[in-house]
Order: structure tokens, then C-alpha cells, then sequence
């Protein structure tokens, strides 16, 4: 059995990992964040920490998964965000090459700054903020200097339910809970959501046959925040209860002051054209995750 060290692996994507690798593969999950059985602390950050524990486990394959997402967050520490997002990506890709193993690096579609409609795997991105520029070096450094690589560019991440998901879904989720009678949703953001298994089921894909490289990786189906909110409270049967209503991303800027480009979406190109596009259409996807997530909301 092949051995994988995931690093950063205590969030919504490293639990869809865990549960996606852990029949077929020997893993050692590491976050500094210890919120399940199976995670030890390790902070990626910490280059000697890191190449010690990795060395140790000696493994087939190193997955650096662990980020700073919150966009605000990012832009008002900018030396931690790049010392978080971009200098431990360089402090695996180290690792990695002197083990000759392959690394995973997972990317985003926020490096891309909106002005087109959709962009496939062979776009050039312009980041837009820190949080975008941070994570598109760390994709640079790992393409520029690894000696075998998966970057993997996600979209909108959903996944990991009430306790992991601290993302658009999970946001509105809480709402929910909270007992809203209206929700307020941007109309002007497009995208592609990602549903955190779909995600990791591709990337097993493509480490099983050896494709190296840069990937799109987003659920299929080009739609925008408005749209995924109406289908979720459909899903849930409160199209009726929650009214919705649309406002421009003004009318969040106090709060969500980064800049964020309005279009989002990612065609999987390279998947499709390699025929293994498994990523679901979003809608698809997004029932699956309340079903398991959320059966007794």
C-alpha cells in the first residue's frame, strides 16, 4: 500500500481527502489545527518541523493542502497570508524533490481577475488581491520547481458540512439556523462550485494514471451566487419560507472589502479532453452534499 503525507489536511477539503484515500493508501494527515482522530499537528510553516515529519513517514506522495482563505483576513496580514500560502508550498516543493516524490498542490480559481466569461486550464491569470496573488505563487513555484506536480485549481469549495464548512454554503446554512426570513445575495459573481469529493475522487484519478500537471478541477455547469442560493433553499423546500433577495456586492463591502473578480467559473479542459472529467454538474453535487451533510436540517 502507497503512502501519502497530507499536510494542512484539517479542513473541508482534507476531510474529503481523508475519507476519499484512507481504503486504498497508508496516510498521515497533519494540520496544527487537531480537530479529528486521525490528524496530528504539524504547521507546514515550520520548514524543519515539516521536512522531519514528512522524512520520517517516508511517504509515495506529498499533498500540500492547507491555505488562508479568508480574503479579508489576508489582505490585513499580508507578510503571515504569504508565509502561510506561498513560502510553505516552496518549503514542500523542497521536501518533495528531495524524497522525488510527487507533490499536490491545490489552486484556485480567484487567481484569475473576472474580466473573461470562463477560463479553462491554459488562461494567464492576474491576481487581483493577496489572497489571489499568494496562492497563484505558490502555483508558480510549484510548476516552475517540482520535479513531477498536480496543481489542481478549485472553484467555489463546498463541503465538510456544519462544522468545517466555512464557506458560501456553510454561510448560508447558519442563516438558515438562525431563523432568517430574507436572504441578501450578490447578483454580480459567477462561478463554478466545487464539491470537496468530486474534488478528491479527480485528483485520485489523475494520481492512479500518472497525469501530471495543471488542471482545472470545478464542478460543471457555469452559474452565480444568486443562482446557487435560489437552488439550495429549492433543495431544502424554502423557496417559500426564506424570501431571497438580489443586491450588488456594495451592499457587502464594509464587510467583504477584498476584491474579488466577478466571474470565477473554470472549464476542466484538460480533464475533458483526457476523458476523465468526473466532476458532476454543481447542482448535482450540491444535492449530494445536503443529503449527506445536512439529512436532519
Amino acid at each position: 500500500m502507497k503512502k501519502i503525507y497530507i499536510a494542512g489536511c484539517g479542513g473541508m477539503l482534507g476531510e474529503a481527502f481523508y475519507e476519499g484515500f484512507r481504503k486504498d493508501y497508508e496516510l498521515k494527515c497533519t494540520d496544527i489545527d487537531v480537530n479529528s482522530s486521525w490528524l496530528t499537528y504539524l504547521d507546514f510553516r515550520d520548514f524543519e518541523a515539516y521536512r522531519k515529519d514528512v522524512i520520517d513517514f517516508q511517504p509515495d506522495y506529498l499533498f500540500h493542502l492547507g491555505a488562508y482563505t479568508d480574503l479579508e483576513f489576508c489582505e490585513q496580514n499580508v507578510d503571515e497570508t504569504y508565509r502561510t500560502n506561498t513560502m510553505s508550498v516552496e518549503n514542500a516543493v523542497y521536501i518533495a524533490n528531495e524524497l522525488n516524490i510527487p507533490i499536490l498542490y491545490i489552486s484556485t480559481a480567484g487567481i484569475f481577475d473576472g474580466q473573461q466569461e470562463v477560463y479553462d486550464d491554459w488562461d494567464v491569470p492576474n491576481p487581483m488581491g493577496i489572497y489571489a496573488r499568494s496562492k497563484y505563487m505558490g502555483e508558480r513555484f510549484v510548476v516552475e520547481n517540482a520535479i513531477r506536480y498536480l496543481v489542481c485549481r478549485a472553484g467555489w469549495m463546498m463541503g465538510g458540512g456544519p462544522k468545517k464548512d466555512k464557506k458560501f454554503i456553510g454561510k448560508l446554512m447558519r442563516q438558515i439556523e438562525d431563523g432568517v426570513t430574507e436572504m441578501f445575495v450578490v447578483n454580480d459573481k459567477n462561478g463554478t462550485p466545487t464539491f470537496t469529493h468530486d474534488f478528491a475522487k479527480s485528483v485520485k484519478v489523475l494520481l492512479q494514471n500518472e497525469y501530471w500537471g495543471l488542471y482545472n478541477m470545478a464542478c460543471e455547469g457555469l452559474t452565480s451566487r444568486l443562482e446557487v442560493a435560489e437552488v439550495m433553499l429549492n433543495l431544502l423546500h424554502l423557496e417559500n419560507t426564506i424570501k431571497l433577495s438580489p443586491v450588488t456586492s456594495d451592499y457587502y463591502k464594509a464587510t467583504y472589502f477584498a476584491s474579488r473578480p466577478p466571474s470565477e467559473r473554470l472549464e476542466n479542459r484538460k480533464l475533458r479532453i483526457r476523458g476523465l472529467n468526473g466532476m458532476r454538474d454543481w447542482q448535482v453535487a450540491l444535492a449530494d452534499y445536503l443529503d449527506n451533510y445536512y439529512k436532519n436540517f
